[in-house]
């Protein structure tokens, strides 16, 4: 593995995830085609549930990194397709899931389908979709693939379980949140990277380092977005502003301007994680606490350094369009921010 870091820096143009998006975009309407035609049922609610998310603007960036990946390896088969599309409903289940769970109004920037549909049948569909996933997964015939989507969703629900748990709870640590976050956004972005080295049968050196590219990538994208939730608004981030704040999740921000604050602002988080201190002049405050504390930033430096890790990990991979397009793709994901 190469030494080098490939730094990020924030003061340099923004980039932009259209290269990624051009390099697949033959093989991503291929992929499109295999979501549309396997989210199809005779129950008229399954279709038009999971239509309404997996249509509803989402970038399809995890299978467009699986694409990707089988680009930088040369792979020249279909196989990915249709795993690219088990990565993508594994996706919407789970968010479809979430939003049951978090009593989300938006997703998206659209009304969430448990608000339209009812929790049951928002819950039911996602299970749809994950079968779905499965299948896809057995048609390819790999072992070795299912092995690695088939944890995945395991460590993904676990994931979520694990966040229930810590929800409310102040105390919790960095290094617990960070054991989530890995849990629930990574390990799938590791996952859909991992498996195009395993369709190309590049053996284990280049899968782990797919996994890690995927997995670094994937937490910096999760603390950004949890970084976001404070800094932007719903328009811009799909959902509404201060989500994270009312349901008592403990991200970092929370976590470091927590640790950081004298009794009194360990007073007010402990009362807003507790759901006693919700209204919109409280999350105003709660903004004001974590820019003087310095804690968004901190978790945007944090962000930039697990970025700096993905980069790094796919160092030694051939030089080339796919490998210039994941590089770009790691500098948007944090780039959101700014």
């Amino acid at each position: 593995m190469s030494a080098t870091i490939h730094r990020l820096n924030p003061g340099e143009p923004a980039p932009s995830i259209d290269g990624l998006m051009q390099l697949v975009a033959p093989e991503l309407n291929a992929v499109n085609q295999i979501i549309l035609d396997r989210m199809q049922s005779p129950v008229a609610v399954i279709p038009a549930l999971a239509g309404h998310l997996i249509s509803g603007g989402g970038k399809r960036l995890r299978p467009m990194l699986t694409l990707a990946c089988a680009r930088l390896l040369d792979y020249s088969g279909e196989r990915h397709h249709k795993l690219s599309a088990s990565v993508e409903f594994i996706h919407t289940a789970t968010l479809l899931h979430d939003d049951v769970v978090d009593g989300s109004d938006l997703r998206r920037g659209k009304k969430a389908a448990n608000l339209i549909w009812g929790n049951q049948a928002t819950v039911l569909v996602g299970d749809f979709l994950f079968s779905r996933a499965f299948e896809l997964m057995v048609e390819d015939g790999s072992l070795r693939v299912l092995k690695i989507l088939s944890n995945a969703s395991a460590v993904i629900a676990q994931g979520e379980v694990d966040q229930l748990m810590v929800a409310r709870q102040i105390e919790t640590s960095e290094e617990k949140y960070l054991q989530v976050i890995t849990a629930k956004t990574a390990v799938l972005f590791a996952a859909a990277c991992q498996i195009a080295g395993v369709v190309a049968e590049r053996g284990e050196a280049c899968e782990a380092a797919l996994e890690s590219y995927g997995r670094n990538l994937g937490i910096a994208f999760q603390l950004v977005d949890d970084a976001i939730d404070y800094m932007s608004d719903a328009e811009t981030m799909g959902k509404g502003q201060g989500d994270d704040f009312r349901e008592g999740k403990l991200t970092l921000p929370v976590i470091l301007a927590y640790r950081r604050g004298d009794e009194e602002a360990r007073r007010f988080w402990r009362d807003a994680m507790e759901g006693r201190r919700t209204s919109d002049d409280d999350l105003a405050e709660a903004i004001e606490r974590l820019k003087s504390s310095g804690s968004v930033a901190d978790t945007l430096a944090r962000a930039r350094h697990y970025g700096e890790l993905a980069i790094d990990a796919i160092a030694d991979m051939p030089p080339g369009s796919a490998k210039t397009a994941l590089m770009e793709t790691v500098r948007f994901a944090i780039a959101r921010a700014f």
